[in-house]
């Protein structure tokens, strides 16, 4: 006889982990035109500040290419928390980014009365 229990269905964490990653693939689509316009960091020659912006910005896609890949090897192991972290993870550097350019550009109005600094 078996005595082990049935595993619960996984249904959820796997839509989850696919809609997730289909973001992670959708977030590549404007790093493209930001990967194009980089390499302009060397229009005023070449310096460790330009090398370390162009470097950042080529380096981005190895970052959810392991996150889906250490995902789904959790996935794999049932670890079905790790599973779904690692997943969210893959598309959150994007997110992070629209969140840092949202708070900042607040905070400059703010600083600046707001729309009163546009009226002539």
């Amino acid at each position: 006889m078996n005595d082990t229990a049935p595993h619960p269905k996984r249904t959820g964490l796997l839509i989850w982990m696919i809609v997730s990653q289909i973001l992670a693939v959708v977030s590549l689509v404007p790093w493209l035109l930001m990967a194009g316009l980089s390499v302009m960091a060397f229009d005023q020659g070449s310096t460790p500040e330009a090398w370390t912006f162009v470097i950042a910005v080529w380096s981005y896609p190895i970052i959810p290419i392991i996150l889906v890949i250490a995902a789904w090897v959790a996935y794999a192991r049932r670890r079905n928390r790790a599973a779904a972290v690692l997943s969210g993870f893959s598309f959150a550097p994007p997110l992070l980014c629209i969140v840092v350019i949202w708070f900042s550009n607040a905070l400059w109005f703010v600083q600046n009365g707001g729309f009163d600094a546009f009226r002539p």
